[in-house]
Order: structure tokens, then sequence, then C-alpha cells
């Protein structure tokens, strides 16, 4: 019998969707201001439109869920790489992608290890459960690791593995959910998602460097539509991948990467539709998946096994496995103590648990329980404390220089940046004078913002401590700005002398 949908439930369900949404934007302020991460809100929101409570809807069709979040996660990619500075991930990207890999490898590894033996758990589900708790979510190392005054070394490591580690992790979970494991070794099982990863890659780039050779060609009637043919071009290398079995995810991540750093028409707006489709997607996915969940299953028992499985993934796993991923690209203790905190879990192991779901895998349900409580626990460490953890460990710089996204049509035309420096309390920018940066050459400060004032200032302008800074840079010297400003944050107004006398001792 087929199945009817008339224009009065498409009424009800505009209506429902719309209130929805709103909530769960009005939901991001409220859990900003609690310190808590808004996927959590998301979740909690679909938990109780759920059959567990006041509302009752009831969906609990897996396969559904895992093509929505899927769906939902290339989405969440795309706008990772359009938004993500490719001069700031450039440093760091060997150890990402060591951490995407063999860094996942190892998590993988420990954490079967760990609950066979504490759970109990079968070989089977035990590796499964490894494999779906291994990689970090894109949307929240995205969201978060962003607001925090973080050097380029760190960010661009944790972006680079977010945006990789998806890919890997799905051929993983997804040959075992279907039994392919079984009749295939641990090198067929590593040749096939090394295949997966490398083609998907590679589409990446060709569609990435043919769409941005075509849109600076493309004379488009709108400037509404550039945006929407960057997302598009970005969706067809995921497709294209798809269709040759290679990694539909790793492929969007890279071509939306390459369209993002490249000189197109109309950036900013485009990266400002990205991050607001991107927004719309992960408040889908997390009400859909708090839906999928179903309360009573919860008990005590289900809470110990989440408890146990987060404490080796996060006190055990993760350190270890970006301690063995450094070997590529080794880094000061403290830098890996932070990167080890901050491998942030969200909803990407939750959509990987519906994969055995939706293939009728023995178990897969008490998977997905498992995986869910411990997502919501240890998002609820680990989110709250990144701040803290990065000035325990002396990783955090309040003076590092960050990009503002503003629509500014003229920025754009003349290829300038805007970039926004806070002067921490310790900062030697204090008592600097404006003139006194020398900056490179058309980069200026063109606001300083202090206390409730905001300044104009001139060449004999003097920095305080906690004065915001609004610098224009052309877009080639931002780098180099970025580096002057830091320079002068740690050295003072002597800092180009000192700098020139380090080359000097060098050479």
């Amino acid at each position: 019998m087929p199945v009817t949908f008339d224009v009065h439930q498409l009424d009800a369900f505009v209506l429902v969707g719309a209130v929805v949404t709103l909530a769960a934007i009005l939901a991001v302020r409220v859990s900003a201001r609690a310190g808590l991460p808004s996927l959590l809100i998301y979740l909690l929101i679909g938990v109780m439109l759920g059959e567990g409570g006041p509302f009752g809807i009831q969906f609990d069709d897996a396969q559904l869920a895992h093509a929505l979040g899927f769906g939902a996660l290339a989405i969440i990619l795309a706008e990772g790489g359009l938004t993500t500075d490719w001069r700031q991930m450039r440093s760091s990207v060997r150890l990402g992608l060591s951490l995407a890999t063999l860094g996942v490898a190892v998590s993988v590894a420990v954490v079967a290890v760990g609950t066979h033996y504490l759970l109990g758990l079968p070989w089977e589900l035990a590796i499964l459960l490894g494999a779906i708790c291994s990689p970090t979510d894109a949307a929240a190392v995205f969201s978060v690791l962003r607001a925090l005054p973080l050097p380029k070394r760190l960010t661009g490591a944790l972006e680079a593995e977010s945006g990789l580690n998806d890919a890997p992790t799905v051929v993983l979970v997804g040959i075992i959910s279907t039994g392919a494991a079984a009749g295939s070794g641990v090198l067929e099982t590593a040749g096939i998602i090394a295949f997966e990863l490398l083609a998907g890659a590679a589409l990446g780039v060709s569609i990435g460097v043919a769409g941005a050779w075509i849109m600076r060609r493309a004379a488009l009637p709108s400037s509404g539509l550039y945006p929407l043919a960057v997302l598009c071009l970005a969706f067809t290398a995921y497709g294209v991948a798809a269709a040759v079995h290679a990694s539909g995810f790793a492929a969007i991540y890279v071509a939306a990467l390459i369209l993002g750093n490249s000189e197109l028409p109309h950036r900013v707006a485009t990266r400002s539709f990205s991050e607001g489709i991107a927004w719309l997607a992960q408040i889908g996915l997390f009400v859909m998946l708090g839906l999928l969940l179903s309360p009573a299953r919860i008990d005590l028992v289900t809470v110990a096994q989440a408890v146990v499985t987060g404490l080796v993934l996060t006190v055990v796993a993760r350190p270890l496995s970006v301690f063995v991923s450094s070997v590529v690209q080794p880094m000061a203790a403290r830098d890996l103590a932070f990167i080890s905190w901050a491998g942030l879990r969200g909803a990407v192991p939750i959509v990987l648990a519906t994969i055995p779901l939706s293939e009728g895998v023995a178990g897969s349900y008490d998977i997905f329980d498992i995986v869910f409580v411990m997502v919501v626990i240890y998002t609820l460490l680990t989110g709250p404390t990144l701040p803290w953890v990065a000035e325990v460990l002396g990783v955090a710089r309040r003076n590092e220089p960050r990009g503002l996204d503003v629509e500014a049509a003229p920025l754009d035309k003349v290829a300038a940046d805007l970039l926004q420096v806070t002067i921490a309390p310790r900062s030697k920018m204090h008592g600097v004078e404006v003139g006194e940066l020398r900056l490179p050459p058309g980069a200026s400060v063109s606001l300083v913002i202090r206390s409730e004032d905001v300044l104009v200032p001139e060449r004999r302008t003097v920095l305080r401590a906690g004065d915001d800074l609004l610098v224009v840079t052309p877009r080639k010297h931002r780098e180099a700005t970025e580096d002057r400003l830091r320079q002068v944050s740690e050295n003072g107004r002597l800092a180009l002398w000192l700098g020139e006398r380090a080359k000097r001792e060098q050479g």
C-alpha cells in the first residue's frame, strides 16, 4: 500500500520543524553561557521528542538514520573544508594525517582489547566498538577549537585529523558489520582502507582544482548562486568517489578545502552560507539521533559499560595513539597532552553506530546505547574543560591573531582579511605604539576597542593590555602579519631588531 503525504501533514511538519529548529538555535546561546557543548542540547531535544519523552514520536528506522546521518556528516565536512585556512593547517598536516590513520589503528586496537577483557564483549563486537569510538567529531572540533586562542600547530593537526579520520573508520565499521571482515585478513582490510582514503583524496583534489578554475571564470547572474555552486562542487566530489567505491568523506573534505582556499568570487558569502547549512545539518543530525535512542533500554549496566569504554578511550587509547602518531612530526609534551585531551567525540561515533543497527548485527543495540551514553558523559567532561586544560598546559595564547568573517565586499575585492587580536595581560605588546608594530606593507590597525570605547588609532596610539585590535591585511601578507604580531607580543617593541639579530647569528 503506497504511503501518502498530504498538504495538511506537510503543514504540521513545517510547524514542528520550524519550532524545533528555532529552539535548537536559541539553545546555542544558552549552551554557550552555561559552558556546555550545544550538541548535548540537541540530543536532549531529540530524546524529549522521542518515544521516552512527553511527545512520544516513534522513530526506529536505523537504515534511514544511517543514510541521513551520512548526508549530514558530508555537509559538516564540506563546511569544515570551506572554512579551514590551509596556511594554519599546513604546518601540522603530517601529524593530522598520522592521527587519522595510524592513530585510529592504535585506538581501535586498544579499545578492542580493553572492552573485550573488561566488559567481556566478544572480539567482533569489541573491535566494532573500538572502530566506532575512535574517530573525533568534525563538528565538535571545528566549533569548539576555533573559539579558543590556540597556536596553528594544534588547531591544524586537530582539524586535519577530524576531517580525514571518518574515512577509514567508516570503511572498517562497514566491513565488520557486513561480515566481510571474516573473509579478509588484516593486510587486505588495511589495503581497502588505504585505497578508499587515497582515491577519495585524489578525486577531491582533482574536482577541487577543476572547480576552482571553473568558478573563477564563471560569470553567474547572481552572487547568491556562487555559494550554491561551490557546495554542489564539493558534493560532486562526494558522489563521484562513492560511485567508484572510494571514500566520499575524504573526497568532499579535500575538495572543499581546496575550494575554500582558492581565490573565488564572493568567498565571504560562501563561507557564511556553508556555516548556516552546517548548523542546520548539525541540529537535524543530533535531534534525529536523540529520537533514535530508547531511554527504556538505558540502565546502570549500560552506564557502567559506557564509563569503562570512555575511560579506556580517553585515558589509554587516545594518549597512546597521539604519542605513536607524533613519530612523523614530533611536538612538545604539553602540545601532545592537549591534543590527547582535545579528541572530541560527538555525532560521528553515534552515526557510525547506526551502521551495525542497519545491518542487523547481533548486539548492535547494546553498542548503540553504550556509544550514545559515552558521548554524552565524556562530552560533558572534555568540552567545557578544554579552555582550562589549555591554560594549565600553557598552550593558550589570548593574543593569537584570529581571522574574522565579515560581510565586507570591499575586502573581498582587494583580497584582504580582517584579523582580531586580543592583548593578553602579560603580553609585551602592552605599552607599544601602533607605529612600532611595523606591520607588512598594506597591513594596518583599523580599530582599537578598549573597554567600551572604540578608538581609531594613530601611529602614536599606545596599546594596552585587554585591548582588542582589528587589523586589515592583504591576503598575501596575512601570514607575515600574524607572525609579526606574535613576535611583538612575545618580545615587545624590539621584536624586529631581535628577529634580525637571531637571523644573523644563525647565518
